[in-house]
């Protein structure tokens, strides 16, 4: 067998922005793996999982799309060898590195929840292990939060349910098209739970099955509410898919809102948006998305006002990785769209 030497990095690839990817192995931290493997202004140049001991391992779905393996966790080396850190580690392990990554000039994306709610009463009843301090995370809705994302040093990337309901009801809210209740009935692909088995997500549970969990109880409905400035009901589900989101959103606009007006605000809102596509009366479907980092969103009026929207995503990527990608393309300075397209 012929044993082929790696060629040395070339000058272009060593000014690429060194990234690394802590909590590599779970369903988001393969999905950053699989993605920046082909970007072409970052490199990998550490991919870790979420624990500090046992043997490195590869991850055959990526065989010859990235031939790196998966090295136990280090924050020295995190330190050493990255500019900009993926956390998708569990929340009370990002709480712990995040600042210390950041007091080393580290950038962070986390994509955990740890930093997202700044109520601190809130953060303590849904992210125990939390203490913001002094820092200053920025919400990572890419856009809705562009801005500041481009500046950021510790960027917090949204829920999956949240970034869906968000992009779909956050411009109404702001134009003020919005009055009483607001219904959002969420389904989620089972990948949503996270990589950790538990009874919810056993085959023989999930497999023809759809159940309501969380009702009242869900720690996206804060962020949601955080961030729409306004009080949801928001009833999550788990459907017997592998991945994908689906909401179907409930509420009831001011009196003399018409259908063209939601339109009008929508088109504005995401004139220049690459991954918000608008479908209008044409209700989008999650296989639109799948494996995409693109948020559909459609919606109808009826003649006494009441609004129905429905709005999908892969949770995994613009639930997820690719939003954290996005957001790491706007802190490079890069078009946001570097990485995410073409999508095979």
């Amino acid at each position: 067998m012929v044993q082929r030497k790696r060629a040395p990095l070339r000058s272009a690839e060593a000014k690429r922005a060194r990234v690394a990817i802590a909590g590599a192995t779970g369903y988001a931290g393969q999905e950053l793996v699989r993605w920046m493997a082909g970007h072409p202004a970052a490199r990998i140049t550490a991919a870790m999982s979420s624990a500090p001991d046992g043997p490195p391992r590869a991850l055959p779905a990526l065989n010859r799309i990235w031939d790196g393996v998966v090295e136990p966790f280090s924050l020295e080396r995190l330190v050493e060898e990255a500019d900009v850190v993926f956390l998708a580690l569990p929340e009370e392990a990002a709480a712990t590195n995040a600042p210390a990554l950041l007091d080393r000039g580290v950038r962070v994306i986390d994509l955990s929840g740890a930093f997202r709610l700044r109520d601190a009463t809130l953060r303590e009843r849904w992210y125990p292990a939390t203490r913001i301090g002094a820092l200053k995370p920025v919400y990572g809705l890419t856009e809705r939060n562009y801005a500041a994302i481009r500046t950021a040093q510790l960027v917090t990337n949204p829920g999956c349910y949240p970034t869906a309901a968000l992009l779909a009801l956050g411009p109404l809210a702001d134009a003020g098209l919005l009055t009483g209740d607001i219904v959002i009935d969420a389904k989620s692909g089972i990948s949503g739970a996270g990589k950790k088995p538990s009874e919810r997500t056993h085959f023989s549970e999930a497999d023809g099955n759809i159940a309501a969990y969380g009702v009242f109880g869900h720690r996206h409905q804060p962020e949601i509410e955080q961030e729409l400035g306004a009080p949801v009901v928001f009833v999550p589900h788990y459907v017997p898919l592998d991945r994908g989101i689906l909401e179907t959103i409930f509420g009831r606009l001011r009196p003399g809102t018409t259908v063209q007006d939601v339109a009008d605000v929508m088109e504005a809102a995401y004139r220049d948006a690459p991954f918000v596509r608008l479908t209008g009366e044409t209700l989008p479907e999650i296989k639109h998305v799948a494996h995409t980092n693109f948020c559909d969103i459609g919606w109808r009026v009826d003649g006494s006002g009441r609004l129905l929207m429905v709005s999908v995503i892969d949770n995994l990527l613009k639930g997820a990785a690719g939003q954290a990608i996005q957001n790491l393309n706007v802190a490079l300075g890069l078009d946001e769209r570097t990485g995410l397209l073409p999508i095979g």
